[in-house]
């Protein structure tokens, strides 16, 4: 039996000088984006830059990116057989890859006095 595989294409790098790197992922019936996401930093490229905390309910919801133009959890996000691309949220200063800057702008300490 072969092992199905699908692509991830995901954004890397800033804002300003960032571009899409393709992955080959594993591919499962059910399998969210996160679970995609997770692979490539545990077996193809460790400096991917995300951002999830499913097991702390305080700060659920941490993952979210743009998936496929739409902006959704990449938890409750599925792969398709056909690939996905992730990209940082949008209008939200990126920080590295699909990490983006989610404080309010309110609540950011003014260190520059």
């Amino acid at each position: 039996m072969t092992a199905r595989v699908t692509t991830l294409s995901v954004w890397r790098g800033g804002a300003e000088d960032g571009r899409f790197e393709r992955y080959e992922v594993p591919f499962e019936e059910g399998m969210s984006v996160l679970d995609a996401l997770r692979w490539i930093r545990a077996h193809a490229d460790s400096s991917l830059a995300i951002r999830y905390s499913c097991i702390n309910a305080n700060a659920c919801h941490t993952c979210m990116a743009l998936v496929d133009g739409r902006v959704e959890y990449t938890c409750t996000a599925r792969l398709t057989p056909a690939g996905v691309t992730v990209a940082p949220l949008p209008k939200r200063p990126v920080i590295r890859d699909l990490v983006t800057d989610t404080m309010p702008v309110e609540e950011k300490l003014d260190c520059g006095a």
